[in-house]
């Protein structure tokens, strides 16, 4: 590395990162950016304004801003002026953050360009607020920031905890801090500000992030997205397995302007896949739930385009879905390892195997059924062949979306069945689908189509009820037909893309 002021820095976070307990730092959610990443992040900004109001928010060691502070000293054209407001809520890291920005201070100064910083030490989510008007002790900026860049700590908060009632204070519901500063942040820019950050690509869809996405596209747009193809590259000091994206986003109202999308295995590639697209391609006009799909290739546009050209919703095939309804530990009472008199067939995500149920036997030692006892019934349906979809991948399968067939007649005789909470059911009101439709179903949910499609909204390994029902399905006759050509032994994966290409291409 032949930048002074990032060779220091970076070797001041290794450090921290190799002496900071772990376990505090997943508590804090603190993930240092690494040196390539900041500088990538840095050099994403357009920041054409002559002086430049900088927001470092969750700073930590202050990479982000030394990675600002040397993109912009690169530049033919400079800032002539660069003021960086850097919160940071953990006070050990405040004396580093304290000597990254007084180097700062430095190779601005070097560049010809005027320099002020200050650090703010308290919770971004309560202090930030006020710092566009000021109080008492901190003087407000009044016009707001040109430039926020942010690595985002990423912890869950809960219902009731303080950071959730001032995010609500905002008109902000969400349930992770990454998302709360983001939209922190957002209300912080002036009108055409940047937003650079490095986040989990998970707020791209899902039913929690939903009322999230919607406050942030209401001010945001897009104007740059990578993803990184493997989750252990963008943080891999911590050992963090995590669909990451790096976006730039703009506060504009206009809607229309290209978004750059790009992606790779990690930064060394970063223009591999690369392609232009325009917004309304990212967040398809009227999704009411505005997923956020990101296609780095032009081929990921080629299965966007046959997924959206689809003839039916899951409402118009007259089919539904919904999550399982036994939630295990709230029905302990009701548990039973192996089948007994007066039990109905469990049946948890280890029993979909090879495309259909396998029952009893799950090799992860779960129950294998439900006692009819008080309070059973409201957890069952009725017999009938279902189409079964697993909640959570495995991190180590190759495909997003597991699916597989509940058919009773593969199973001893029971009246009715339970599907545990890991599990999406479809269904027909509540009962179960002609088994030619299941099995047409269920072939389609495990084609390639379906999963490469799937990836370019959703950046975890969970599969909600509310993913599937954004999904556009073939008409019922073309389900039914693929599902004439399954036996009783599901294809393989290139038997299965066969049936769905022929059927779904040709009608």
């Amino acid at each position: 590395m032949d930048e002074p002021l990032l060779e220091t820095v970076e070797n001041m976070r290794r450090h921290l990162s190799e002496h900071l307990g772990r376990q505090r730092r997943a508590l804090w959610g603190q993930f240092f950016t690494p040196a390539a990443i900041a500088l990538f992040m840095a050099e994403s900004f357009e920041a054409r304004q002559p002086a430049l109001r900088v927001l470092d928010a969750g700073a930590g060691v202050g990479s982000l801003s030394a990675a600002f502070v040397t993109a912009m000293a690169r530049r033919e054209h400079r800032p002539q002026a660069i003021s960086i407001t850097a919160f940071e809520i953990d006070p050990r890291l405040i004396p580093y953050l304290q000597t990254t920005l007084d180097l700062c201070r430095a190779a601005s100064r070097a560049a010809g360009i005027q320099f002020d910083a200050r650090i703010v030490e308290g919770n971004f989510l309560e202090a930030g607020p006020r710092t566009l008007t000021g109080d008492l002790f901190t003087p407000g900026l009044g016009e707001g920031f040109d430039c926020a860049i942010l690595n985002p700590p990423y912890r869950k908060i809960r219902s009731d905890s303080r950071d959730r009632q001032l995010l609500r204070a905002m008109g902000v519901e969400t349930s992770n801090l990454y998302a709360g500063f983001l939209a922190v942040a957002t209300t912080l820019l002036a009108p055409g500000g940047e937003i650079v950050a490095i986040t989990p690509r998970s707020f791209c869809n899902g039913p929690y992030f939903e009322p999230f996405r919607r406050f942030f596209l209401k001010a945001m747009r897009f104007r740059r997205i990578h993803v990184f193809d493997r989750r252990d590259c963008a943080f891999a000091d911590d050992a963090v397995l995590q669909e990451n994206i790096i976006f730039r986003a703009v506060k504009a109202a206009d809607g229309t302007d290209d978004v750059v999308v790009s992606g790779s295995p990690d930064l060394k590639g970063a223009n591999r896949h690369i392609q232009t697209v325009k917004h309304a391609d990212l967040v398809r006009p009227g999704d009411p739930h505005l997923f956020i799909h990101v296609v780095p290739d032009t081929d990921g546009q080629g299965v966007r385009r046959r997924m959206l050209e689809l003839e039916c919703t899951l409402e118009e095939l007259g089919l539904a879905v919904s999550t399982g309804r036994v939630v295990d530990f709230r029905a302990k009472h009701l548990l039973c390892l192996q089948p007994e008199p007066n039990t109905v067939p469990l049946i948890y995500p280890c029993h979909l195997q090879r495309g259909f149920v396998e029952w009893p036997g799950c090799r992860a030692r779960k129950p294998n059924a439900l006692v009819l006892g008080p309070g059973a019934q409201k957890l069952l349906v009725p017999k009938g062949c279902y189409v079964l979809v697993k909640r959570f991948s495995a991190k180590e399968e190759r495909r997003r979306v597991v699916a597989g067939i509940y058919d009773p007649l593969r199973l001893p005789p029971a009246e009715q069945v339970a599907f545990e909470n890991h599990l999406n059911f479809y269904h027909v009101r509540g009962a179960g689908l002609p088994v030619n439709l299941a099995k047409g179903l269920a072939a389609f949910l495990n084609s390639t189509l379906v999963d490469t499609y799937f990836r370019q909204f959703s950046g975890h390994t969970q599969v909600n009820a509310t993913d599937l029902r954004s999904l556009r399905y073939p008409a019922r006759d073309k389900l039914v037909r693929i599902g004439q050509h399954i036996g009783t032994t599901f294809p393989d994966q290139a038997e299965v893309d066969r049936l769905v290409r022929e059927v779904v291409s040709h009608g």
